[in-house]
């Protein structure tokens, strides 16, 4: 069986990052990957380009989600797995993620 090539790295440029929050685009060749990670903070993902991810979990399951550009979605700290461009074409997004901070002097007063 021959051994599988390494695949090439996603380009990850922070653009903001501070106590609040975290902004990255990330540039996807055909193929790249940004490695096995954990997220550590709810976040949302702003497609920039039109394309598919396949998404390995830790225990080696895929799942292939298709982007839109434009149409963000969120998700929630913890989130385990390792992102790959499975297209043919470059694949951008902007990541934001959220570092959790209540309103300085309303916290526990029950408002949201």
């Amino acid at each position: 069986m021959p051994e599988q090539m390494p695949r090439p790295a996603a380009v990850a440029t922070v653009q903001e990052d501070n106590d609040r929050v975290r902004v990255t685009e990330f540039r996807f060749a055909p193929g790249a990957e940004t490695s096995p990670h954990v997220h550590q903070w709810d976040y949302v993902v702003v497609p920039q380009t039109d394309g598919e991810l396949l998404i390995i979990a830790p225990d080696g399951g895929e799942q292939r989600a298709v982007l839109t550009q434009g149409v963000s979605y969120y998700r929630a700290a913890g989130v385990d797995h390792n992102v790959i461009n499975a297209g043919d074409r470059e694949l951008v997004f902007v990541e934001i993620e959220m570092k959790a901070h209540p309103i300085p002097g309303n916290a526990g007063k029950g408002e949201n």
